[in-house]
C-alpha cells in the first residue's frame, strides 16, 4: 500500500467501505437488456417513457447535486446519461452511488425521460455495482470553441497508449472504431474469398524448416523433441502442399513472424492473407486483388475514395501495372536489364547509395527499387515482371528472359500484396533453393533455405497455381488512414518498460 499514490489510495478505502456495507465491489454478472446507442436511436423513434431498460458500462461523467446526480454511463455502443435520485433508488443504493467514481462499472435499470434541455436519459430505479476501479482513468476533457469541439489532457502519449491499450480504447473512442473496422475488414474478405468457394485451412506455426519468404526467422527449441523450430515467416509452402494434395482454393488469414527491424511499416509479428488458387495465373490474381480491395472499401469505408495523410486514394479498378525494371528506369533513368551483379553495383554507387554490404544482384535491385521507386507509388499500382533473382518461388516469365511472372501491389508508397504465378517446376525449384542456400552461406541472414519435404511434394505433380499474399495491417492501415502499423495492432510490440511505478 506504501507504493500507491493519494488517488488509489482512496479507492481503496471505498472499496473497503463497500464491503463493510456488505455489497461486493466485483459483481459475478448483471442482466443488461439494452445498449445506450440502441436505447437512444428507439426512444427517438417511439418517446415511450413507460418502457424499462436496464445497462451496464462505466461511469465516465459524474455530476453531484446532494440527494441528486447526473453521470455519463459508456458502453460498447456509446454514451447515456443516468438520474439517479435518492428518493427513487433508495438509501442504502445512494451511499453505495456516493463511493463511486469515474471508471467504475455500474448497472442501470430504469425509465427513459427527456431532460429540460433534450436529452434523452434514463431515471434510474435500481443501481448496482459491478466493479471498483482502483486507478483513476485519464479521463479527457473536452470544450467547446463556438460550434467546434476540442479534447484536451488527452491520453496522447503515443508510447503509453500502445503500451495500455485498455486505457487507449476507453477514454479514445476513435480508436476503437479503428480496430471495429480492422475487423470489419476481415470478415469482408473471409466472406468474399468463401463467396469464391475458397476455403479457409490453418497450417503450422511452429516449423522444422521456414520457407515461403526471404526474412530472418524467429528460433524456438521443442524440449520432448530436442529439436530447433522456427516460427512461420510465412503460410506459402504449407498452402501449396494441399494445392498438390487436390486443393483447387485455399486460403488462410494468419499471424506471420519475421525477425526484422521495427517501423512505421513494421512489426515483428504480424497477420497476412495468403491465397492459392490452381490453374491460374499472376494476371487472374491481379484482376482479384483489384476487385476484392474495392469490394472491401465500398463494402467497409462506403466509398472507394480514401483519404490517407495529404492524398487522396482512388481504388476504382483497374490500377496501374507497370513492370519492374521500367519503373527503375523511368525514376533513375539507368536500363538495368540484363546488367551482370558489378554493373549494377557500379550503378548504385553512381546514384549515391551506399552498397557495400549489399549482397547478390537481388538485393542490390532491391535497393535502388526501394530508394527511387517505391517512394512514388501512391495511388493503387501493380508493380510486375520482378527479376528471377528475387523471386525464388516465382515461375519464369513465360515471354521474357531473367524475369518472373510475380506482381506486388502498392498503395501509399507501401507494398500491400505479392503474388507470383507458382514455381511448379520441382527441377527449377531445386536449383532455386540452392542459389538460395548459397546466399546464405555467404551471410545473407535472409535467404532462404532448403526444404527437402516440399521439393518431395512438389515431385508428386504440382498443377498451375497463382499464389497471393496481403498484409492486413498495411491494409487497414490505409483504409483507416492510420499512419502506423502500430495505430492498427493493438498490442504492438514494444521494448520492455522501465522498473518504475505506472500510474
Amino acid at each position: 500500500m506504501d507504493s500507491l499514490n493519494d488517488l488509489q489510495r482512496q479507492r481503496r478505502e471505498k472499496m473497503d467501505k463497500l464491503i463493510d456495507m456488505g455489497i461486493n465491489p466485483y459483481a459475478y454478472s448483471f442482466d443488461r437488456t439494452h445498449f445506450a446507442d440502441d436505447t437512444i436511436k428507439e426512444f427517438e423513434k417511439t418517446g415511450d417513457e413507460t418502457a424499462e431498460v436496464s445497462l451496464a458500462g462505466r461511469l465516465m461523467a459524474i455530476r453531484r447535486m446532494g440527494k441528486a446526480a447526473f453521470v455519463h454511463l459508456m458502453d460498447s455502443t456509446g454514451r447515456i446519461q443516468i438520474y439517479i435520485k435518492k428518493d427513487i433508488v433508495g438509501e442504502e443504493a445512494y451511499s453505495m452511488f456516493k463511493l463511486t467514481d469515474l471508471g467504475d462499472f455500474v448497472g442501470i435499470k430504469g425509465r427513459l425521460f427527456r431532460t429540460r434541455t433534450g436529452e434523452i436519459t434514463v431515471q434510474a430505479q435500481h443501481v448496482e455495482m459491478l466493479a471498483k476501479t482502483l486507478r483513476p482513468l485519464p479521463i479527457v476533457k473536452e470544450k467547446l470553441e463556438g460550434d467546434e469541439k476540442l479534447v484536451y489532457d488527452a491520453f496522447a502519449d503515443k508510447e503509453t497508449r500502445y503500451r495500455q491499450r485498455y486505457i487507449d480504447l476507453v477514454v479514445n473512442p476513435e480508436v476503437k472504431q479503428i480496430f471495429l473496422k480492422r475487423s470489419h475488414i476481415i470478415s469482408a474478405m473471409r466472406r468474399y474469398l468463401e463467396g469464391r468457394g475458397y476455403i479457409e485451412v490453418e497450417t503450422p506455426v511452429l516449423q522444422p524448416v521456414y520457407g515461403g519468404a526471404l526474412a530472418r526467422p524467429f528460433v524456438t527449441h521443442h524440449n520432448t523433441l530436442d529439436m530447433s523450430l522456427y516460427l512461420r515467416i510465412a503460410d506459402e509452402l504449407y498452402l501449396k502442399r494441399l494445392v498438390v494434395g487436390g486443393f483447387d482454393g485455399v486460403f488462410e488469414i494468419a499471424k506471420d513472424f519475421r525477425n526484422e527491424g521495427m517501423d512505421k511499416d513494421h512489426n515483428p509479428e504480424f497477420t497476412m492473407m495468403e491465397l492459392y488458387v490452381a490453374f491460374e495465373d499472376y494476371t487472374f490474381m491481379m484482376d482479384l486483388v483489384e476487385q476484392m480491395t474495392s469490394n472491401l472499401c465500398q463494402e467497409v469505408m462506403g466509398s472507394m475514395l480514401l483519404p490517407f495523410g495529404d492524398d487522396m486514394l482512388d481504388f476504382t479498378p483497374p490500377w496501374p501495372r507497370k513492370p519492374y525494371l521500367k519503373a527503375i528506369e523511368e525514376a533513375t533513368k539507368y536500363d538495368l536489364s540484363g546488367k551482370s551483379e558489378d554493373e549494377v553495383r557500379a550503378i548504385a554507387r553512381s546514384l549515391k547509395l551506399n552498397v557495400d554490404d549489399v549482397k547478390g544482384l537481388g538485393n542490390l535491385l532491391d535497393q535502388i527499387f526501394s530508394e527511387f521507386v517505391e517512394p512514388t507509388l501512391i495511388q493503387p499500382t501493380f508493380i510486375t515482371d520482378f527479376p528471377i533473382e528475387l523471386s525464388p518461388l516465382a515461375k519464369k516469365h513465360r515471354k521474357h528472359a531473367g524475369l518472373t511472372e510475380r506482381f506486388e501491389g502498392f498503395v501509399a508508397r507501401m507494398e500491400l500484396c505479392n503474388s507470383f504465378s507458382e514455381l511448379n517446376d520441382p527441377v527449377d525449384q531445386r536449383e532455386r533453393f540452392e542459389n538460395q542456400a548459397k546466399l546464405k552461406a555467404q551471410g545473407d541472414e535472409e535467404a532462404m533455405v532448403v526444404d527437402e519435404d516440399y521439393l518431395r511434394s512438389m515431385e508428386y505433380g504440382m498443377p498451375p497455381t497463382a499464389g497471393l499474399g496481403m498484409g492486413i495491417d498495411r491494409l487497414s492501415m490505409i483504409l483507416t488512414n492510420s499512419q502506423s502499423i502500430r495505430d492498427v495492432i493493438l498490442f504492438p510490440q514494444m521494448r520492455p518498460e522501465r522498473n518504475k511505478e505506472n500510474n
